[in-house]
């Protein structure tokens, strides 16, 4: 059964990716979500459930204008489809380890993260797999993953509800800092009562969202307060170079500012104040079954990132 006949003495077995399609279209009773999960078009869904269904002989989803469901052949069918499936994924793991990774990864990450710590390490990445080829994109917008058809990508701040796979690594401790030349023309601060003569780098991804504050803890919450500010800037680049060239106070990632307080081009004020420490994240387009190349990809991100996190 579940064989297609070829010549009198010859069988082929039914395509495994056309069984995948249908069991993604099952679970999700859409071929539009299906579509999306695959990083297919509808029609393209629909043509191959029909191609397994011709296979077959036999309909194995009900169409309507309003929902999929299965047949009873459908639901006969599903749990054979399962382990077919599951089987041959069995199989492809037992050699594995042996086949060279290859193809590309498409992703995106945080600008600063991307150019001072991600990037510079990325030859010993390649130099293991040699076959890879990444594309990379760094921005600190948030893409959309799934229409921009990224593999996976590192997030920075709390998550909304995307419904993509997500996960915590950890947290960025986070650090007050200035530039000496600013803290000559400003004074230091030394309580937050003195914030009230200074001014903060304003950072919004779309430069006009909210307003200059300065974030800290009070009791069991984190506070925003108000302040001034001379300058608003929308990614991690230029908020650095502006508390560099002396703009204002930052909050930022301690890991990208820690060498700057080394060398003494910045100062870190206010250090029992700091703001919430930022979640980061990887989140990939895949609800299972996750390409051996980008997991693979996302296994040397998390451990280049363990250092920096807490």
């Amino acid at each position: 059964m579940f064989r297609q006949t070829v010549s009198e003495n010859e069988t082929m077995p039914l395509a495994l990716h056309t069984v995948r399609i249908f069991l993604e279209v099952a679970e999700r009773a859409s071929f539009t979500r299906a579509g999306a999960q695959l990083s297919l078009s509808k029609s393209r869904v629909s043509l191959c459930v029909r191609e397994l269904e011709r296979e077959l002989g036999v309909a194995l989803l009900q169409r309507s204008t309003r929902a999929v469901r299965l047949t009873p052949d459908g639901e006969q069918f599903l749990p054979r489809a399962k382990r077919l499936v599951a089987e041959a994924d069995e199989v492809a793991a037992m050699f594995e380890t042996r086949r060279a990774v290859r193809g590309q990864v498409r992703v995106d990450l945080p600008v600063r993260l991307a150019c001072n710590l991600i990037i510079p390490r990325l030859p010993e990445f390649m130099a293991a797999f040699p076959e890879l080829e990444l594309l990379l994109s760094t921005t600190d917008r948030r893409v959309d993953v799934l229409r921009d058809g990224f593999d996976c990508v590192l997030r920075v701040g709390a998550l909304a509800d995307s419904g993509l796979s997500a996960r915590r690594l950890g947290e960025l401790p986070m650090i007050n800092c200035a530039s000496p030349e600013y803290l000559r023309r400003h004074g230091t601060p030394r309580t937050l009562g003195d914030l009230d003569a200074h001014y903060v780098i304003h950072y919004s991804s779309n430069l006009d969202a909210g307003a200059p504050c300065f974030e800290h803890r009070e009791g069991d919450a984190y506070v925003e307060r108000p302040m001034r500010s001379l300058v608003t800037v929308n990614n991690s680049d230029a908020y650095n170079a502006a508390c560099l060239a002396g703009l204002g106070i930052a909050q930022a990632p301690r890991w990208g500012l820690s060498p700057h307080i080394g060398s003494g081009a910045l100062v870190e004020v206010l250090p029992e104040h700091t703001c919430a420490p930022m979640p980061i994240s990887i989140l990939h387009a895949y609800d299972k079954n996750v390409p051996r190349r980008v997991r693979v990809f996302m296994a040397w991100l998390v451990e280049l990132l363990a250092p920096q996190l807490r």
